[in-house]
């Protein structure tokens, strides 16, 4: 013990133990060591100090036996600085940690930030037992904290040795750090992230809860694990327990938004709006960010019932929701083809300042056309040019189809001119569907003069686009079939 008391860096090196025994690490697979383990380059972590480059390069090249004496001849001084960024880039070199972690505690003394590092690079690397040699030792110099045995909980927990990580809590006291409802919520924290471990933590929750009260964090870590497994049953059974033990309060609205969601998730949407309209009377909406996340899921879902029930929640809670919540639940609705929500959800924009965009125009455009509402389609289109946010040349295209095939050539005539006019490019697509139009229609004039103009501006006419127009012109006059010969000689010349 002597040794210790002169230099306790050196537990590290002869895992000398004390009386208070850690969880048990005899089935500790400890690394071999690799003396030529790879460090960072420069190409890989270009803001190496030169400093640490130099470390590093000693640390990778040098054995065991050497690297002392190789980092005291360096010229190098070891600084709090320059520990902390070796030991940040040692993670996958953990015997050389402890060579140069060695080394820089006899030139002075390390803070505990240092030795928090030091024992998280031990237990992520399952050097257990040389973890808890380097807590005794932090615990002699009074540098021990929470921080500590958080890193050993995640240590232990990442290797999935929860019982040893619930052992380590168990001593904590004994090594003069308190076990308090922070200390809880750190090791339930690991716990609840782990995958399908929630009952371990359930059951370590539940034992702690008779002698350390839970805070709201530690149901809303419970609430977030249940989440992640999707168990519905279980976070009703946590929430219902947290708002006995608190009560309603605006101060745990992010757990009651991990409920929400989670219901939500899991096609539970009624249950959720019943849910949310309760937290509304008691003054605990949740933020627009739990609204624009449910939104999304319902768009996922496409749930579009929901979404406006949700939508009116929130609006009518006042809270204002922005551009791309309107486009999502939009969207949603276009989906669905519920235009009287649409164009109420359109006409109620900008009084929350939210002004419809090009996304916004072009999907209620395309609702339009797809449910055919020809008339709407023509009073839309004005009011989208007007505003300054023409339909899109794919848009375009399809109003051009659907109107002609519901017998609305003239404003279908008036979208391809001004397509022409303001540049709505590429023009091909909705070019073939005005000729073909028309073809159908009989207006094989128009056509022949369209055509005429598309080959001026060197628009492509499809070859499956002449082969109509043949079979319909040469079923009129001489006249129409000869303006259909010069058609097609200018046609070939063009793909020449």
């Amino acid at each position: 013990m002597e040794e210790i008391a002169e230099n306790p860096v050196n537990i590290l090196k002869n895992s000398i133990r004390n009386q208070i025994i850690p969880p048990s690490s005899s089935t500790t697979t400890s690394p071999t060591r690799n003396p030529r383990t790879r460090f960072p380059s420069r190409r890989d972590r270009p803001s190496i100090s030169p400093s640490a480059r130099i470390v590093c390069e000693i640390l990778t090249h040098a054995s065991s036996e050497d690297v002392e004496s190789a980092l005291s001849t360096s010229g190098v001084i070891p600084t709090r600085d320059l520990v902390e960024e070796v030991l940040q880039l040692s993670y996958n070199s953990p015997f050389a940690a402890v060579d140069f972690f060695r080394w820089a505690g006899r030139a002075y003394k390390l803070a505990p930030y240092e030795w928090n590092l030091m024992v998280d690079i031990l237990g992520k690397n399952h050097m257990f037992e040389q973890m808890w040699d380097a807590i005794r030792s932090m615990k002699q110099q009074g540098v021990l904290s929470l921080s500590t045995f958080a890193s050993v909980f995640g240590s232990y927990c990442e290797a999935q040795r929860y019982d040893e990580a619930i052992m380590s809590f168990d001593v904590m006291n004994m090594y003069g750090v308190s076990q308090d409802v922070l200390a809880v919520n750190s090791l339930l924290s690991v716990i609840c992230r782990q995958d399908n471990q929630m009952v371990k933590a359930l059951e370590f929750f539940d034992r702690i809860g008779g002698s350390i009260q839970p805070d709201g964090d530690s149901f809303a870590i419970l609430l977030e694990g249940w989440e992640k497994e999707g168990n519905v049953v279980e976070a009703k059974r946590t929430f219902g327990e947290m708002v006995d033990r608190f009560g309603w309060s605006p101060q745990h609205i992010s757990s009651y938004e991990t409920l929400l969601t989670t219901l939500i998730r899991k096609d539970l949407a009624n249950e959720a709006l019943k849910f949310l309209k309760v937290m509304k009377g008691e003054n605990c909406l949740p933020g627009l960010s739990f609204f624009s996340t449910a939104l999304d899921i319902f768009v996922k879902q496409n749930d579009s019932t929901h979404a406006v029930v949700l939508w009116d929640i929130m609006v009518g809670g006042g809270l204002i929701p922005n551009l791309i919540m309107y486009n999502a639940v939009m969207g949603l609705l276009c989906n669905n083809d519920d235009l009287n929500n649409v164009f109420r959800f359109l006409d109620n924009m900008v009084f929350h300042g939210a002004f419809p965009d090009s996304l916004t125009y072009n999907m209620i455009f395309q609702c339009l056309i797809k449910n055919k509402k020809a008339h709407k389609v023509e009073k839309f289109f004005y009011e989208m040019i007007k505003n300054e946010w023409p339909p899109t040349h794919l848009n375009c295209a399809s109003a051009i189809t659907m109107l002609l095939d519901g017998d609305e050539p003239e404003t279908a005539i008036e979208i391809w001119n001004y397509m022409v006019e303001n540049d709505i490019l590429p023009l091909e697509v909705s070019a073939n569907a005005l000729l073909v139009g028309l073809c159908n229609m009989g207006r094989l004039l128009e056509v022949w003069r369209f055509a005429e103009d598309m080959l001026d501006r060197r628009i492509v006419i499809y070859e499956v686009t002449m082969h109509k127009l043949k079979n319909a012109f040469s079923e009129e006059s001489r006249t129409l079939r000869d303006k259909y010969d010069t058609l097609a000689k200018r046609w070939k010349i063009s793909r020449m």
